[in-house]
């Protein structure tokens, strides 16, 4: 067996608000982090587990589809917007997790809202940390897209003179409203997704399939076994 098969799996976890949902889900996989993982002062960004075959990398959540993609990450739970997103051939989605529910959409100033009518659209700017599910939405029924590309405060474009219009997640729309926006166009819905790379799930298949069939086990509430 090569040692690239014997090497351990590293599991990709996106930092922030989707971590404390993913983070009973992967409970219920029976993976345990070392200690250190729940420590908010630790400075470490791989941790051990309970499973000597198996370690977990904390990144950006925009970074966990890139790590599993190139390889550097062989497991990992990620947003269906980062997936839309970049569209890694690489990257294989088995199990919708049905955590991190939220959707995509496109926003703009209330005052434009009340006279605006999306169908009449031909040419628009969007500020968003999305550019190419963003182009692909409006090119797929004409409109063409120039996308101003931030990877935050997008509500802030509008009222700077940045763009009229962004998109962004919505989660209650509470962010939305307290910077004078609306919501006038629905893109996607979100949740996040297990993912592997496919190029591991071809060399390690009972070690990484072992894992989707855990996952897909706490996705569908299979109780685990003993």
């Amino acid at each position: 067996m090569s040692s690239d098969a014997n090497e351990k799996l590293i599991l990709a976890l996106p930092k922030g608000r989707i971590l404390k949902e993913a983070a009973p889900v992967f409970a219920r996989a029976g993976i345990e982090p070392e200690a250190a993982f729940a420590d908010p002062d630790a400075r470490q960004l791989r941790f051990t587990t309970n499973h000597p075959d198996l370690d977990i990398i904390r990144v950006r959540s925009f970074d966990v589809a890139t790590f599993v993609a190139f390889g550097a990450a062989h497991l990992g739970i990620a947003g269906a917007d980062v997936l839309m997103e970049f569209d890694y051939p690489e990257i294989y989605a088995p199990i919708d997790l049905g955590i991190g529910k939220c959707r995509l959409a496109v926003a703009e100033p209330v005052e434009m809202a009340g006279n605006d009518d999306p169908r009449r659209w031909s040419h628009v700017r969007i500020a968003t940390k999305y550019p190419e599910v963003t182009r692909r939405h409006f090119a797929a029924r004409g409109v063409q897209a120039e996308c101003v590309k931030l990877s935050g405060a997008m509500e802030l474009a509008p009222s700077l003179g940045l763009s009229h219009r962004i998109v962004d997640l919505v989660d209650s729309g509470r962010t939305l409203k307290e910077n004078g926006l609306v919501e006038i166009e629905h893109i996607a819905d979100i949740t996040s997704r297990f993912i592997v790379n496919r190029a591991a799930l071809k060399t390690r298949p009972e070690r990484v399939g072992h894992w989707i069939d855990r996952f897909r086990d706490v996705a569908r509430g299979v109780p685990r076994a003993a």
